[in-house]
This record gives C-alpha cells, sequence and structure tokens, in this order.
C-alpha cells in the first residue's frame, strides 16, 4: 500500500494563515487523532524504529558519515554558538547554520583533542558540522537535550544537573575556554560567521544491533534534516526534499518541519498530494504534527459531505 507521510511543524506554526478551500474541505473530512507524546523527537520516534527509551543519533549519523559505528558507543559533540544574555546563556546557531567549513575543523580540533584525550573520549570531526566522541560501550551517558529543541532557550534550561551530568558539565566549561582564547574564532567574526564557542553533547548510544534487519516504515524519506537522514539510512533511502511534492505511487515520508508559509505547503505538498490520493497513486496520506496533532486522508472520506471544512491546521 503506498502513502505519503508529511512531517510538518506545531500547527501553532502557521498562526492565522488559512487553507485554501479545496484543502480546508479535505482536512475537516480527515480522521483526526492525538499522539500522547509531541515534539520533534516523538515525531520522528512514530516513524523510525529504534529500541524503547534510546535515541542514539550519534551512533546512526556516524554510521551515515564514517561508516565505523561498530559496537562502540557515541556522542555528538556538535559546533555551536552560545551568547551570554542578561537571563543566562543562549544557544543562538548549530548545524547549517554555524557555515563550518574543513578548515574549521583543521584548526580547532588540535586544542580540543588532548582535553578529551585525557578524559578517556576520542574526538573527530568526519563532517565540519558533526563531531564526534567515541565512548566505551559502558559509558554512562546522560540524557542530552537535541540542539533543535535548545535553539534560542537558556542552555541551563536543557542541562542535565544529576550527577552523571557534572563531568559533562565541566568538560563543555574548559572546552569554552579552549575556544573562547582561540585565534580562529576572530577570523571567522570578521567573516561574518558565528564563533564556535562551545560543544554540544547529544544523541548518545549504540547503534542499534537489529536496525538493519528491522522493516523500513518508509520505502524513501525525503529531508533536508541531517537527523531525518541518520535515522533512514539503515533501512530507507534517504533523499534531500524536493521543491514541491512528486508524482509518485511511493510510499514516502516528506520532512516539511521547516515549512512556516501555509500556501507553500497548500500549494505545493498538500493539494498534489491530494489529487494523488484521488487518482489513485497512494492510498493514503498522513499529516503529523510536531504537538502531536494527526491528519489521516483516504479515498472514500470524500463521501462525509456533512464534515465541516477546517481552515487551519491548529482548529
Amino acid at each position: 500500500m503506498a502513502r505519503a507521510t508529511f512531517l510538518l511543524p506545531a500547527a501553532e506554526r502557521f498562526g492565522g494563515q488559512r487553507l485554501s478551500a479545496a484543502a480546508a474541505v479535505a482536512l475537516g473530512r480527515a480522521d483526526r487523532a492525538a499522539a500522547t507524546e509531541v515534539g520533534r523527537r516523538e515525531q520522528l520516534r512514530r516513524h523510525f524504529s529504534l529500541p524503547a527509551g534510546t535515541w542514539p543519533i550519534a551512533a546512526l549519523s556516524r554510521q551515515a558519515d564514517a561508516g565505523d559505528a561498530g559496537t562502540d558507543a557515541w556522542l555528538r559533540a556538535d559546533p555551536v554558538y552560545m551568547r551570554p544574555d542578561i537571563n543566562g546563556v543562549r544557544l543562538m546557531a548549530h548545524g547549517a547554520t554555524m557555515a563550518m567549513a574543513q578548515a574549521d575543523s583543521d584548526a580547532l580540533l588540535p586544542a580540543l583533542k588532548p582535553l578529551f584525550g585525557d578524559a578517556g573520549f576520542a574526538l573527530d570531526a568526519p563532517e565540519p558540522s558533526r563531531w564526534y566522541l567515541r565512548l566505551s560501550r559502558e559509558t554512562k551517558i546522560p540524557v542530552f537535550a537535541d540542539p533543535g529543541d535548545a535553539l534560542g532557550d537558556d542552555v541551563f534550561e536543557h542541562a542535565d544537573l544529576g550527577p552523571e551530568g557534572r563531568r559533562w558539565r565541566a568538560l563543555q566549561s574548559e572546552t569554552q575556554v579552549l575556544l573562547h582564547n582561540h585565534p580562529w574564532n576572530a577570523a571567522r567574526v570578521a567573516q561574518g560567521k558565528p564563533p564556535v564557542n562551545s560543544l554540544w553533547f547529544w544523541g548518545g548510544g549504540s547503534l542499534p544491533v537489529a536496525q538493519s534487519q528491522q522493516a523500513a516504515p518508509h520505502t524513501i524519506a525525503f529531508a533536508s534534516d541531517p537527523t531525518v537522514h541518520a535515522l533512514a539510512a539503515s533501512t530507507s533511502a534517504a533523499l534531500a526534499l524536493p521543491p514541491a511534492y512528486p508524482s509518485a505511487s511511493t510510499d514516502a515520508l516528506f520532512d516539511l518541519v521547516a515549512t512556516r508559509d501555509l500556501a507553500v505547503l497548500d500549494g505545493r505538498w498538500l493539494q498534489p498530494a491530494l489529487d494523488a490520493l484521488r487518482r489513485g497513486d497512494i492510498d493514503r496520506l498522513q499529516l503529523d504534527c510536531e504537538d502531536g496533532r494527526i491528519f489521516d486522508f483516504r479515498r472514500n472520506q470524500r463521501w462525509r459531505f456533512w464534515r465541516k471544512p477546517l481552515q487551519r491546521l491548529s482548529e
């Protein structure tokens, strides 16, 4: 059964924007549900199979980046920019917004490797924006927040304040001192780039043993988010997100969480997918919002004339 799944931001992110008349009618006739768990991490868990209670993004992305995750434990230690303000320290940039290049890794890693080496961890960066710590499988790793969930927030709101987190807070503080004094950051600022003044630890764990043997929930995952690519890489094809819904009768997931313009979502994605559903190219269309709202569309819903149109996803 071919189906299309759209991962969307929380419905409130679209504010007061309204759907087209045709889309509003279809949305009103769709089946609706509410997931008990909300947020980006839980949204992705609904569509990618992982062992219960785990979030081993570091191991999965390491395998995708370098193919050497093996049986070790891994932790992402990604370069980020934090900015102090009157209320604390805020995470201002990570990932693609850091505009990292190989020259940045070559300049900064030599200053940091001895610090982590003394702690028993190997630090390296097969990709400039994705840095890794190799840990022994027995290492107790705190539950760290994903950087996307902490962006713009006071970092202390997302810190693990327990005994396991103390070691990592100390390592992060020492890292910040080394990076603050590094001359390479002055060159980055002069080029209009954010300084690399800290590392963000997250996604710890080992590669799931049975990951490659699990049935793929989707044949293809289209996304710009490297986390989605890491989750999809071992069980299905992971491709770049196209500019609009493609005419294809295959089981595919489309990560549209970065979309904020409802007219773009409606015209380029929702209406073409609804057309594909009417033609029978796909049997099901699902919208999964970060806030837990889920809409399921099927062809036989066209007879639900009594259902009121929904002008907004948040209604």
